[in-house]
């Protein structure tokens, strides 16, 4: 049932019968504070790692680094993660399994960070601007990581706002915990252009967290370099 629903979704989408995978979806960042996520590895030292500003630019006096300015509240409002010395990841206390998801990021120049789905499988996040779509690898700007680049090269410039519009299905489980199917990318959206189209994961993709499971969390690597994300919403398909 969630099989086809989500077959008929993909074709709307690719259709162009939606901008956003996850339009009107459950918002996973409020714009004010981080209630509804958790750093990975919580010390002294990583705490330090997300904070929420108003705006954030690139900073012109060195393209290499970001701005965030403010305390958040205001309409671009992000999640950032600035030049620290020991960063975490962050990922939501909540978890999901089939889903729609929208997130937007800025990455600066050289740049690399990461967008979990279940906390185990990568969509890379990279400054790839002007990259030549024949030149891509899985390391690239919306690479499944360690699996497969993007079909094009739709990065824009570093400083810029860009989003992934994902719909992804979780792997299956059998009643005694064995895995009877693999996680798949049903299609995922880079800036607006398809970049990936049923792309199966046989598991966790580097970096993950624990063993695969039925459920986990959106998680966004901060344990690289400096990022901001925003207006991360989330649509999950279970029932349905």
């Amino acid at each position: 049932m969630i099989l086809s629903l989500v077959g008929a979704l993909v074709l709307s989408l690719l259709a162009g019968g939606a901008a956003k995978a996850a339009e009107n979806g459950k918002v996973l960042f409020n714009g004010k504070d981080l209630t509804g996520w958790k750093l990975r590895t919580s010390n002294d030292q990583t705490k330090a790692t997300w904070k929420v500003v108003s705006e954030v630019k690139l900073d012109k006096a060195n393209p290499k680094e970001l701005v965030g300015t403010g305390e958040g509240g205001a309409a671009d409002a992000a999640m950032f993660r600035g030049k620290i010395a020991h960063g975490s990841d962050i990922m939501t206390e909540e978890e999901f399994g089939d889903c729609e998801l929208h997130i937007e990021f800025m990455v600066p120049q050289g740049s690399n960070s990461g967008v979990y789905l279940m906390g185990q499988y990568e969509i890379q996040v990279l400054d790839s601007f002007g990259k030549p779509d024949n030149r891509l690898s899985p390391g690239d700007c919306g690479g499944i990581y360690s699996t497969k680049a993007p079909s094009v090269n739709a990065s824009k410039a570093p400083g810029e706002w860009q989003a992934f519009d994902v719909v992804f299905r979780a792997p299956r489980f059998d009643a005694a915990g064995k895995k009877t199917e693999n996680a798949k990318f049903i299609s995922v959206k880079y800036n607006g252009k398809a970049i990936h189209e049923n792309v199966e994961v046989k598991g966790g993709t580097g970096g993950q967290i624990g063993p695969e499971k039925a459920t986990g969390p959106i998680m966004l690597q901060g344990d690289h370099g400096i990022v901001a994300y925003r207006n991360i919403t989330i649509k999950p398909l279970e029932g349905k």
